[in-house]
């Protein structure tokens, strides 16, 4: 094989012994061999890759291939990815495409085994993954930790099956991911005791503080729907090794505007340690995780990036393994084939399907806050026609609909407020996290063309004016498209203009819509099952009397 040694010099960034210095990096076979100080000025910065503490790549609509093609343009070299949404639609082959399409590029995947799928009991899923499958997906040597365990009120109340699956973590010495949102006190210090390193669900600084307090590593995120950062940022001066940076959901359209470069940017202009800050998503994911991205040091494998300033982390040059995957803008990594893989069953329904007859007077409704992922139980005056409840577009109160999408089945009905929408309906295939089908309308009418859609296609993202349809397919598992990024989010983004144009306020629809599905997190949300209180874990009538 033939020996490929290069230099390149700038100023350097070294996370590791925390200073900064002008210098040349001597890269040999893909690793670093020296690193030279030196006395020269430099206008471009040399830093380590950067890497994404925990991300759903599924959430981009973009398989690993292509997820990886836009990343590494924004100096991403390495992601913790959780594959819990395709593996609650297609169990381990869904996991194990994820990990055979991310060979095929130069990227670092650092996969972690799904610990809940489903992420309750609550709600219809492709698939189950037990005990078994959990100690065998561990011991894929593609896989580094044990995804978030979700159900904390398993790990709460010593249920025998969580309890199993944290130890086979803990017995093979892998680092377990938190979700927890909203647990203070003595329960999270029970959560944290039971071996769970991580959370990415703060929302409030105290919060962080305190889960910090007992040894919880904070995960600063700032997603298309979730934007955390500003409000957690301040634990970084304060607690800067126990702090990193992720996106956890990333949609098409945003991903293809930056990643972790922006978060660092915003930190950085903020007044925060250029070290602290770029050591959060470097150093830090590396050394909790155990991962093998570099860090600038001899015998580190290549990973850097050239930047023209931290303060603007405009990235020229992504290099991975030694070689460079993004030059200006422009990704150097070439498409990858791909096969898709599905799981859709379900069966067609009319708006009649959609009515609720009226049992009282008020409706429980969950009332969005946008940017948030956390929803209020808001109980509303029902607006009735026939007997029937239906959606109030002059109280901004629409219908909701979640419909099995692994077998034919009655769908769920409950009601919504504050996406805005005058008319029409929107409707996806992504759903946290069983990824049913779920949709929001105006009229019934609409509600059953919007589903339709999706139906034809076996999944993907929908609007219908009622006249006028769009459709993104999303033929691998309903999640992810096979084009281009650069099409992929030509096509979100022109959906999510369509969107507001009917009236939604929202500022990601999309992304908000598949989170009203997600049982648990707080206050009120709806599964394939019905209408779902996340705080007493239990569900709850629609009428309220």
């Amino acid at each position: 094989m033939k020996t490929t040694i290069f230099r390149i010099s700038g100023n350097i960034i070294d996370v590791v012994s925390r200073r900064i210095f002008p210098g040349t990096i001597v890269v040999k076979d893909g690793k670093i061999q020296q690193v030279i100080p030196g006395t020269e000025r430099y206008s471009t910065f040399l830093i380590p890759g950067l890497v994404d503490a925990h991300v759903h790549i599924e959430s981009s609509m973009l398989v690993p291939s292509e997820f990886a093609r836009i990343a590494v343009v924004h100096g991403t070299v390495g992601v913790v990815s959780d594959p819990h949404e395709i593996a609650n639609v297609m169990g381990l082959p869904g996991v194990k495409f994820m990990i055979d399409n991310g060979k095929k590029v130069p990227f670092r995947f650092f996969f972690g085994a799904p610990s809940c799928v489903p992420a309750t009991s609550f709600e219809t899923s492709g698939t189950v993954l037990g005990i078994n499958e959990v100690e065998e997906m561990l011991d894929w040597k593609e896989v580094f930790y044990l995804s978030e365990m979700m159900n904390f009120p398993g790990v709460l109340f010593d249920d025998t099956l969580v309890k199993a699956k944290l130890q086979a973590a803990l017995n093979r010495h892998m680092v377990i991911d938190g979700h927890a949102p909203g647990l203070r006190g003595k329960d999270a210090e029970k959560y944290v005791g039971a071996g769970i390193t991580t959370d990415h669900e703060c929302y409030t600084l105290e919060e962080a503080r305190e889960k910090a307090s007992y040894g919880m590593k904070i995960l600063i995120r700032e997603g298309s729907a979730a934007r955390n950062f500003d409000e957690l940022l301040p634990i970084l001066a304060e607690q800067p090794h126990m702090v990193m940076f992720c996106s956890d959901d990333k949609h098409p359209d945003e991903l293809i505007e930056g990643h972790i470069n922006k978060l660092v940017a915003r930190a950085i202009q903020q007044g925060h340690d250029i070290i602290d800050v770029i050591s959060a998503c470097t150093l830090n994911p590396a050394t909790h995780y155990g991962l093998d991205n570099g860090l600038l040091q001899p015998g580190d494998n290549a990973d850097f990036i050239v930047v023209d300033s931290p303060d603007t982390m405009n990235v020229l040059e992504t290099y991975i393994g030694g070689m460079k995957v993004a030059a200006n803008g422009k990704t150097l990594i070439d498409p990858t084939d791909i096969i898709p893989i599905n799981c859709f069953n379900a069966s067609n329904v009319s708006p009649e399907d959609f009515e609720i007859e009226a049992t009282g007077t008020k409706v429980n409704v969950i009332e969005i806050v946008d940017g948030q992922l956390v929803t209020k139980n808001s109980i509303e005056e029902a607006t009735l026609a026939q007997g029937k409840a239906v959606s109030d577009i002059t109280k901004d109160v629409l219908k909701m609909v979640v419909l099995n999408r692994y077998r034919p089945s009655k769908p769920a009905i409950g009601f919504v407020k504050n996406i805005g929408l005058k008319k029409g309906a929107l409707a996806s295939t992504v759903a946290h996290d069983s990824h049913n089908i779920i949709a929001v309308g105006s009229d019934d009418l609409s509600l059953a063309r919007a589903i339709h859609l999706l139906i034809a296609t076996k999944g993907g993202i929908a609007l219908t004016d009622g006249c006028n349809d769009m459709i993104l397919p999303l033929p691998v598992a309903g999640l992810m498209a096979i084009d281009d990024v650069h099409v992929v989010a030509e096509k979100y983004r022109k959906m999510t203009k369509e969107a507001k144009l009917l009236g939604c306020t929202l500022s990601a629809p999309y992304m908000t819509l598949s989170f009203l599905a997600l049982l648990v997190i707080p206050e009120l949300k709806m599964s394939d099952l019905g209408l779902f209180d996340s705080n007493k874990f239990e569900f709850i009538p629609v009428f309220t009397n």
